[in-house]
């Protein structure tokens, strides 16, 4: 009960890393909203939780973004954690990336993050501070081919948190990003059913195979570093940036014969 008496926002929460986190926040205690666009998947989801509403909330949106933290103001009496996890990917070579598609992966992917750290902020100061994370990726990193706009929008992302992160230290406002690999969520799912719509199963441990545990990360694996990081266990820890990518970033592509 890490969490107990604390609020919690969780962006892109009706489903994926999100959903599991919220699960992970309510089962330690605290209350919950969930701001997605899934108003279905997001009510149900609310409706199961002892102390969770759900928040229609596009991040791009910097009205969505106030509003989603006003309805934790409003119905849990405050805001002491942020997760801003809301992120889609969105496959082209830069020569063929159209105006809408930058400012949509960049609105979901960096934009989302700005606007709901500018709104939980102040609230998280009247609590006498918090904690925020941010999903990256290790495609800030090191990236595969074919997502220029999504890479810059999770290495943005780190720049960003180190920033906030700096700002409001003297606040007690703790600010960190995580950094998965491939996991196994509905977005990963929906890139294997374009590459390989009738195995996706297979398309998804062929992935898994890349990572020198030999697997993908379950999306629950990830749910308790953001747990984790969001509690007094992490007290020391601000302007962070967290792998959770079954080594794969501390792999070289060079296999040697046996």
């Amino acid at each position: 009960m890490r969490f107990e008496g604390k609020v919690a926002l969780v962006t892109g929460g009706a489903k994926g890393i999100g959903r599991a986190a919220v699960e992970g926040f309510s089962r330690e205690g605290a209350a919950v909203v969930i701001a997605d666009i899934d108003e279905a998947e997001g009510n149900a989801l609310a409706a199961a939780l002892p102390r969770a509403c759900f928040v229609r909330t596009d991040v791009t949106k910097m009205a969505d973004a106030e509003h989603a933290v006003q309805a934790a103001v409003e119905a849990f009496g405050g805001l002491d954690i942020l997760f801003s996890n809301a992120g889609i990917v969105m496959y082209s070579l830069i020569e063929n990336v159209t105006e809408a598609h930058y400012e949509r992966e960049m609105g979901v992917n960096f934009k989302g993050h700005a606007w709901m750290c500018k709104y939980a902020v102040p609230q998280m100061r009247r609590r006498g501070g918090g904690a925020i994370v941010c999903t990256s990726s290790v495609q800030a990193l090191a990236t595969q081919t074919t997502v220029p706009i999504y890479a810059a929008s999770k290495a943005a992302t780190l720049a960003l948190v180190k920033a906030v992160a700096v700002d409001h230290a003297h606040e007690n406002i703790r600010v960190n990003a995580i950094l998965p690999a491939s996991v196994d969520s509905p977005m990963l799912r929906g890139a294997a059913r374009q590459l390989a719509p009738d195995d996706v199963d297979g398309m998804i441990a062929q992935w898994g195979k890349m990572h020198p545990i030999g697997r993908v990360i379950t999306m629950e694996e990830v749910a308790r570093l953001v747990l984790f990081l969001c509690s007094a266990d992490a007290s020391a820890l601000t302007g962070g940036a967290y792998l959770v990518d079954g080594g794969l970033m501390a792999k070289l592509p060079v296999v040697l014969p046996e």
